[in-house]
């Protein structure tokens, strides 16, 4: 059965921002948009690369080295030169704790 990840206080993360956090040895970057959280695997699908340190864009997240678009709700690539989408992963507020669920 899987198992919640501790991220952080939900205050903590303004919008705009975000947090890393490993869930079974996968980076993983959890994004506040607008109040409302996101996670999302914390690696550019083009290079390998993190995608944390490239700026949001509406709710686009910018690789910062070639310059990919991930779509931050789905994980879709909204521009190249990233062909592959990156993973998502379930996240909730419990207790005003932000967690990121583990894979199944």
């Amino acid at each position: 059965m899987s198992e919640w990840i501790n991220v952080a206080p939900a205050a903590d993360i303004a919008p705009g921002a975000w947090r890393t956090v490993d869930v079974d040895d996968v980076a993983v970057a959890v994004i506040n948009l607008g109040g409302k959280f996101y996670a999302i695997e914390d690696m550019c699908t083009h290079d390998g690369g993190e995608l944390t340190g490239g700026h949001i864009e509406g709710c686009e997240i910018v690789c910062p080295r070639h310059g990919a678009r991930f779509d931050i709700t789905t994980g879709d690539v909204t521009a190249p030169p990233a062909y592959e989408p990156i993973e998502t992963f379930p996240v909730r507020v419990e207790g005003g704790m932000v967690q990121v669920k583990q894979r199944d």
